[in-house]
C-alpha cells in the first residue's frame, strides 16, 4: 500500500523542493504520535549499541549457564516468580540453560535491528541504482530493467531465504547472509518508485537544460535526481525496516535464521515456543519487543511521510493560519 501511495504521488513530490532540515523536524514533531515513536525507535538504537555496557550494569552475560537457577525436576523452568526475574537477573532467566534474559535481550535487539537496517540499507541502493538506470535509460534499457524488476517482485522472500539458508554452511555468519537475501530480493518496490519518480523528473526544465548542455546521465543523477529522490526513498526505507525486522524473526523462528549461542529476539520467540505454559516471560518479552519496534517504526514511517510531503505542509500551515484568525 505504501509503495502505490508514493508512486502516485510521484509527479507531485518530483517537482516540490527539498524542505529544510528545521521544517521537516518542526513537522514531525507537530504530530505527537510521530514524535512518540521517534523517541522509542531511538531508545531502542541506543539499547542495541549500549548492550555490552548494559549487560555489564547487570553483572551478566548473554552466554553465560546458570544451571541453579533452573529446576532439573521441571525440565529446566526458572526458579522463582516471574521466570526468575531477581535484583541479579532483571528480566529472569531463559528456561533450561539458565542464561540471563536480559543481556540477551539487548544484544538480541543489536543483531535484529543490525540484520533489518543492513537489509534495508542493500536495498535502498540496488533499488535506486536500478530505477535511476530505468527512468534514464532508453527505451530498450527501461523495459529490459522493468521486466527485471517485475520477476523479482514476483519472487517470495520467505521462501528464498528458507532454501538458501538451508542449505549454506553452519559456519557462515547468519546474520550477514540474512541480510543479503533479504536485501537482494526485496529491492523491487523502491526500484519502481524511484523509477516513477525519475521519469517525473526528466520533464523538468532544469533537468531537460542539464541534457542539453552535455551533462551525463551519472552527473545528473547526482546532481539533480538523487537530492530530488530523498524524501521518497528515505520515507519508504523506514517503512521497509520494520517488515526486514518481521522476516528475521520469522526466519530465526523457523529454525533457519541466526543460530545459538548468537542471540536474536526471532531466535528466542523459537525457543519459547515450548515453554510459553511454564515460563511466559520467556515468550512475551522477546514478542512484546518485535511489536513495539514493529509499531513504533511503521507510525515513524508514516509520519516522515507526512513531513516530507509538501501537500502536508501546505495543510498543516492552513490549519494554524485558520486557528490564529479564529483566535484573532
Amino acid at each position: 500500500m505504501a509503495e502505490a501511495l508514493l508512486v502516485k504521488e510521484a509527479g507531485v513530490a518530483a517537482a516540490a523542493p527539498a524542505s529544510g532540515a528545521s521544517s521537516f523536524w518542526r513537522r514531525l514533531r507537530a504530530r505527537r504520535s510521530a514524535a512518540v515513536a521517534a523517541v522509542i525507535v531511538a531508545l531502542l538504537v541506543l539499547v542495541a549499541l549500549a548492550a555490552p555496557l548494559l549487560a555489564g550494569i547487570e553483572g551478566q552475560d548473554p552466554t553465560t549457564y546458570h544451571a541453579n537457577l533452573v529446576d532439573s525436576a521441571t525440565g529446566g523452568v526458572p526458579l522463582g516468580s516471574f521466570g526468575g526475574i531477581s535484583s541479579e537477573h532483571w528480566l529472569g532467566v531463559e528456561p533450561l540453560t539458565g542464561r540471563d534474559l536480559f543481556a540477551r535481550v539487548v544484544y538480541g535487539a543489536r543483531v535484529s535491528l543490525g540484520v533489518a537496517l543492513a537489509a534495508t540499507l542493500l536495498q535502498v541502493i540496488i533499488g535506486v541504482v536500478v530505477g535511476l538506470a530505468a527512468g534514464l535509460g532508453n527505451r530498450f534499457v527501461d523495459q529490459a530493467l522493468s521486466r527485471v524488476t517485475d520477476i523479482v517482485v514476483a519472487l517470495p522472500v520467505m521462501v528464498i531465504a528458507l532454501g538458501a539458508l538451508a542449505v549454506v554452511p553452519a559456519g557462515f555468519p547468519r546474520p550477514v547472509l540474512i541480510a543479503a537475501i533479504v536485501g537482494l530480493v526485496g529491492w523491487s518496490g523502491i526500484s519502481k518508485i524511484v523509477r516513477a519518480q525519475t521519469l517525473a523528473l526528466k520533464s523538468l526544465d532544469h533537468v531537460a537544460a542539464a541534457r542539453l548542455s552535455g551533462w551525463g546521465g551519472g552527473r545528473i543523477a547526482r546532481r539533480e535526481l538523487l537530492p530530488a529522490l530523498a524524501a521518497p526513498v528515505i520515507t519508504y526505507a523506514v517503512l521497509l525496516f520494520p517488515g526486514n525486522i518481521v522476516v528475521e524473526a520469522a526466519l530465526s523462528f523457523l529454525g533457519v535464521g541466526i543460530k545459538p549461542p548468537t542471540p536474536s529476539w526471532g531466535q528466542m520467540l523459537s525457543d519459547a515456543d515450548t515453554w510459553y505454559q511454564a515460563a511466559p516471560t520467556y515468550l512475551l518479552i522477546p514478542a512484546l519487543l518485535i511489536f513495539i519496534t514493529v509499531l513504533a517504526l511503521t507510525v515513524l514511517g508514516e509520519g516522515v511521510r507526512n513531513a516530507l510531503d509538501p501537500r502536508v505542509a501546505s495543510r498543516l500551515r492552513i490549519g494554524t493560519g485558520r486557528k490564529k484568525e479564529a483566535g484573532g
